[in-house]
């Protein structure tokens, strides 16, 4: 579903970036070294409100040892810049591009003896973001960063010889847990991204499945038909919170499993839900995974499309959690997308998540309404969606269940869905 300018205004650029660093001349000739070249990596985590680069690492570990005390957060400068990967047509907005300084908060060498750079960012900070959205097509996008750094002062190397390194160049972006999930594409064409549990052993039966569905900002971008297989995993940490320790110690160890549809998941919801099915059919014979224990979950268009998805099957399911899940017609006057009578048949269980603050899906009239209709089901209703101590957007109450939240009789949301079978 398109989200409001506002839901994204806080999400800014992030790709990948490698520095080489060179001794000049004369300081390489001096110390009997050629000059050198090193690369440096993005370092991203996916924050609640989306992924942002938090520090870089400077490849110096193979120069020789860097005395510590002879970095401080004034030693180099880093500056970013973030565009768009696709044109921006005349009129049309980004949220957000962004060209500033990255203040440095910190300096310090790592276990491997290479420069950290520790950068300032948090929740709701624009700049140092890894994703823009385009107003008009309601979508994120992996923007193109451009990290530029700037040596103030020498670093001291080996026998206390002064090094000032020059010539930066760009390399990769890496978020640990965005990388550990593996690139996919399914047979129809649909991508998606995969985690699997490798420190987990298999059940008598296999592992669990989690099928994540993500909200309209995470499809393709249309009419382009950019279809990057990135911002399902950047854009909020709904499929990332089940691929966390926690949750796999819950889950007994759990495949999570994230499609991208090529457009809206409202926009055709009876053409994507075969195609989705395909995935979990295409997993449970490649895997190990237990078909009593397959769980889906979505937010937003992705709530809609967990709801669909166990109407028009409704004994692949073990229980379902809709978040802030769309019924009714986002246009006014317009027939539900769900109806009440398809509400009323779905068996599977079914937990709905939303806050009374969302003005994007309004919850009385969309997963309230779903409760009081789908038989046996279970409703979290916050008054607003805050997490350490930031607040949110009322939309975004998926945050609650990646970090496993919610709660019904002291049984939280992730422990419920690993109770049930199909």
């Amino acid at each position: 579903m398109g989200q409001p300018i506002s839901r994204r205004s806080v999400l800014a650029a992030g790709a990948g970036a490698a520095a080489g660093l060179a001794l000049p001349g004369a300081a390489a000739r001096a110390g009997g070294h050629p000059a050198t070249r090193v690369r440096f990596t993005l370092n991203a985590e996916t924050l609640d409100g989306g992924e942002q680069v938090t520090s870089l690492t400077l490849g110096t570990g193979r120069l020789g040892r860097v005395d510590p005390a002879s970095l401080t957060t004034a030693t180099f400068s880093v500056h970013a810049r973030a565009t768009s990967p696709i044109p921006i047509a005349p009129g049309d907005q980004i949220f957000s591009e962004y060209d500033l300084d990255r203040p440095v908060t910190a300096a310090r060498l790592d276990r491997h003896g290479d420069i950290v750079l520790e950068l300032a960012y948090a929740e709701g900070q624009v700049g140092g973001g890894t994703l823009g959205y385009i107003a008009s097509r309601g979508r994120n996008v992996q923007l193109d960063l451009d990290y530029t750094i700037t040596q103030n002062a020498p670093v001291v190397v080996r026998g206390h010889r002064p090094v000032t390194f020059t010539d930066f160049v760009q390399g990769r972006l890496s978020n640990p847990e965005v990388d550990a999930f593996s690139y996919h594409t399914s047979r129809s064409g649909m991508k998606y991204r995969l985690y699997s549990p490798h420190r987990h052993a298999a059940g008598r039966r296999g592992h669990p499945l989690v099928v994540w569905l993500h909200g309209g900002g995470e499809g393709a971008s249309l009419p382009d038909n950019y279809y990057d297989n990135e911002t399902t995993l950047r854009a909020n940490r709904g499929a990332l919170g089940f691929a966390t320790e926690e949750a796999q110690r819950i889950f007994s160890g759990a495949y999570v499993v994230a499609p991208q549809s090529t457009s809206y998941w409202l926009e055709d919801g009876d053409r994507f839900a075969p195609l989705i099915r395909e995935i979990v059919g295409d997993l449970a014979r490649r895997h190990r995974i237990d078909r009593d224990r397959i769980y889906v979950a979505g937010c937003s268009n992705g709530g809609y499309m967990s709801l669909k998805m166990t109407i028009e099957y409704p004994r692949l399911f073990a229980s379902s959690v809709p978040v802030c899940g769309v019924i009714e017609s986002l246009q006014p006057g317009g027939p539900r997308v769900i109806t009440d009578d398809e509400l009323r048949g779905i068996r599977t269980p079914t937990w709905l998540v939303t806050s009374r603050d969302d003005d994007t899906v309004p919850p009385e009239a969309n997963t309230v309404h779903a409760h009081d209709l789908i038989p046996g089901s279970l409703m979290t209703l916050y008054d607003h969606v805050v997490w350490n101590g930031h607040q949110f957007p009322g939309h975004w109450s998926w945050i609650y269940v990646a970090r496993n939240d919610p709660s019904v009789d002291g049984t939280h949301i992730w422990q419920w869905m690993a109770q049930q079978r199909r």
